[in-house]
């Protein structure tokens, strides 16, 4: 009886690791948390703008459907989804970047070097308004519709697909 209260730390520690094993590597929770997203209202923001102008406010973009992107100078996956990001400008779509935890210099930098597609750049230094979207990691993009709800929300770097297939059905009302 001694000998086997000794393994019992020992198997519940195998338990845990099974465990977290098992939750770390499911798919889903990352897409149900996205997906939670959508039909809600976009959280209000004030953000100073990088260019110092006026601040940037969702009262502002109230009444139109509009893109928001968090990014970031240091962030690489960014840099991979910048030519969807230019080409969405080329076809129209009003987007607000917003430099997420990055600092202000740093993302003048990356805007002037690739080229800057957005209607207007807000700072995010502390990573609130990102708080308040939910975000998990840049680049995450946000569509949010004339009524002022999120309509889509995808996480990770743009491609040609998910454009035509979530982003634009978003900003045209045909998704949500």
């Amino acid at each position: 009886m001694n000998r086997l209260l000794t393994y019992i730390p020992l198997a519940a520690l195998a338990v845990l690791v099974l465990v977290g094993a098992f939750l770390l590597t499911r798919g889903g929770e990352r897409q149900l948390f996205s997906e939670g997203m959508i039909g809600r209202p976009a959280p209000a923001f004030v953000l100073q703008r990088l260019d110092g102008g006026e601040p940037l406010s969702s009262e502002e973009m109230a009444g139109q459907p509009y893109v928001v992107n968090l990014f970031a100078s240091w962030c690489a996956p960014c840099r991979v989804e910048h030519p969807q990001l230019l080409a969405m400008q080329a076809r129209g779509v009003e987007m607000i970047g917003v430099a997420y935890k990055d600092r202000p210099a740093d993302t003048q930098r990356y805007l002037d070097e690739l080229t800057d597609p957005f209607h207007a750049v807000a700072l995010d230094p502390e990573g609130r308004f990102g708080l308040e979207l939910g975000v998990t990691g840049v680049p995450e993009t946000f569509v949010v519709g004339a009524d002022g709800r999120v309509a889509a929300v995808f996480r990770g770097p743009l491609t040609d697909d998910v454009v035509d297939q979530v982003i634009m059905p978003a900003l045209e009302g045909r998704v949500g």
